[in-house]
């Protein structure tokens, strides 16, 4: 079967979904703390509903999982052979700062890996697509009938001069640990991009880093969309272990510390 025949439509549901998010951006919103003190907001609730509908019209006998969804338990989920992975809105503290960077992710999971990737950046029409023997690509200001999409790729690593992809609003000691380390063993100190949501998998699928370490807690549907980006322009996102990370195998829907990284060769773990 092919995944390829749903990806247009998939880039549809992901604007519809950044112009409710949008809506709600443009306002004096509210902001709730959820159980796990992570932020929601209208937007994230808005852009859900209309991922959610829109997927159940396209195809009606696949799951779906968001990260707004009532809690699915793994007796159910285990049953999937495939399922859509959905974030409706995944930096929501960079949309509470209003700085722009954070990302529509809706992703198709077959056999517990990323068989379809949508990332759209709705502030500025950024969008990152791929799907299963497609190659991935990049299109800059969608909304912009003059811009077609290019399509990307990560690039050679350089470990005298790597650029590390971080977290705009997540650093902690191990990612320090990691930078001197790294820098140590490259002889100069690496350069840091910061960046929120998924946007840092993509910058290292589009050729702009080497490696996003990502040292702390997150959830399948952060990462899953970006997944796809990543393993189609060439690297892959790997565990501590350098295991590439899979999705709906456990009761948990949290990720271990991961690697998302350009050369699928170079173990990056090495650095802690």
């Amino acid at each position: 079967m092919s995944y390829h025949q749903y990806l247009e439509q998939v880039i549809i549901i992901a604007k519809a979904a950044g112009d409710a998010i949008m809506q709600v951006y443009s306002t004096d919103f509210n902001v709730v703390k959820k159980e796990d003190s992570s932020p929601l907001t209208q937007a994230d609730l808005a852009a859900h509903q209309v991922i959610v509908q829109a997927l159940s019209k396209l195809t009606p006998d696949i799951a779906i999982l968001s990260e707004e969804s009532d809690s699915i338990g793994f007796e159910t989920r285990s049953q999937w052979q495939q399922y859509w992975l959905i974030d409706p809105l995944d930096g929501t503290r960079e949309f509470v700062k209003r700085n722009g960077e954070f990302t529509v992710n809706i992703a198709l999971i077959n056999q517990h890996q990323p068989v379809l990737g949508v990332v759209y950046a709705p502030v500025t029409g950024l969008l990152y697509y791929a799907s299963h023997g497609y190659g991935a690509y990049k299109q800059l200001n969608v909304n912009d009938s003059k811009n077609s999409p290019q399509k990307i790729h990560t690039r050679d690593l350089d470990l005298k001069r790597p650029t590390v992809a971080g977290s705009r609003s997540h650093s902690n000691e191990k990612m320090q640990q990691f930078m001197r380390h790294l820098e140590s063993a490259a002889g100069s100190t690496p350069e840091l991009i910061s960046m929120g949501s998924s946007l840092k998998i993509c910058l290292v699928a589009e050729g702009l880093a080497d490696v996003y370490p990502r040292l702390g807690p997150t959830s399948e549907w952060d990462t899953a969309a970006a997944h796809c980006v990543l393993q189609e322009a060439g690297g892959d996102i790997v565990d501590m272990s350098n295991q590439t990370l899979l999705y709906n195998t456990k009761d948990s829907l949290l990720n271990p510390s991961f690697f998302a990284k350009s050369d699928e060769l170079h173990d990056w773990a090495i650095y802690l």
